[in-house]
């Protein structure tokens, strides 16, 4: 079943196009990831799924619901978690908790809320005691107080160490575990790939690629590398490349980048053979989500990891 349905999505602001046609759709239980750099729309695109700006033209049903005026029947089974949000910080976490959890006839109960955000033994502490990382877990503990079939997150873990992201992260992966669909936008390309069951990534208001993580770098161009060291004293010689690959080296290492990987094996093995030489260390390396993000959209000054 179909958690979001999206078709031809538009929107315009004074007469500047900003989604271009946008189609996708989100299974029920999925975790769904928008890449895309600054610009490319994906902002725009989840206010629109969550109710909070109308679209200039296309069709969306979210939940089986048109989120347009975020229509009470919708709001109650959807959670959200803003870039930013202000927390009271005289408050303690399980007060703050429970004070969600009032707002709705079929709360989640506090304990388990704080299980799933990994938050019990801080459910005494004031708000303003917590740490950067805890706040947003307790975020994602009030989008969840009403027990939601749906959760949007959006940069859940910007600004956070390494630490902190992966505690979140652990948060993110219960919520898959308890059958949550999640939309999620992200800057941190190791966290799409860790967390999403398929990617969609926005250029230029469209959607360029959409697909699973391992399912994206095999079937794109970004390229495959090779990569081994020779014995010692030995020279490169000439390390045979198909076309379009390149070599580099990094101290005794050497990586050639091809998108050919079984040709270039090929050759380079039958080189090495000849040459009576062994490749120690030889690696094969697949593309990554970073190296066909990168092939898609090129540099951006945005942090990835």
């Amino acid at each position: 079943m179909t958690a979001i349905e999206v078709r031809r999505l538009r929107k315009s602001y004074k007469g500047q196009e900003v989604l271009r046609g946008v189609d996708l759709h989100v299974a029920l239980g999925e975790v769904f990831c928008l890449l895309g750099p600054n610009g490319a729309g994906k902002t725009t695109a989840v206010e629109i799924l969550e109710g909070f700006r109308p679209r200039s033209g296309g069709d969306v049903r979210v939940l089986g619901f048109d989120p347009d005026g975020q229509p009470a029947g919708l709001r109650c089974r959807i959670g959200i978690v803003l870039q930013e949000c202000a927390l009271p910080g005289e408050l303690r976490v399980r007060e703050l908790i429970d004070a969600y959890r009032s707002y709705y006839p079929t709360p989640l109960p506090a304990e388990r809320l704080l299980s799933i955000v990994e938050l019990g033994d801080e459910a005494g502490k004031l708000i303003r005691e917590l740490s950067g990382g805890q706040r947003r877990r307790v975020d994602l503990a009030l989008a969840l107080a009403g027990d939601p079939d749906l959760v949007f997150l959006d940069e859940p873990t910007t600004g956070f160490d390494p630490a902190a992201r992966r505690r979140t992260w652990a948060a993110i992966a219960n919520l898959a575990g308890l059958g949550k669909t999640v939309v999620l936008t992200t800057h941190y390309l190791e966290e799409a790939q860790k967390l999403a069951d398929r990617v969609a990534v926005v250029v230029d208001g469209r959607v360029v690629a959409c697909d699973s993580p391992a399912r994206l770098a095999d079937r794109h161009l970004a390229p495959s590398r090779v990569s081994f060291e020779l014995e010692a004293g030995e020279t490169t010689r000439a390390v045979p490349l198909v076309e379009g690959a390149s070599l580099a080296q990094h101290d005794a290492r050497l990586t050639i980048s091809t998108g050919d990987t079984e040709a270039q094996l090929r050759v380079l093995l039958a080189w090495a053979r000849r040459h009576k030489l062994r490749l120690s260390g030889l690696e094969v390396s697949p593309p990554s989500l970073e190296d066909v993000y990168l092939d898609l959209v090129g540099p951006v000054e945005e942090p990835v990891s």
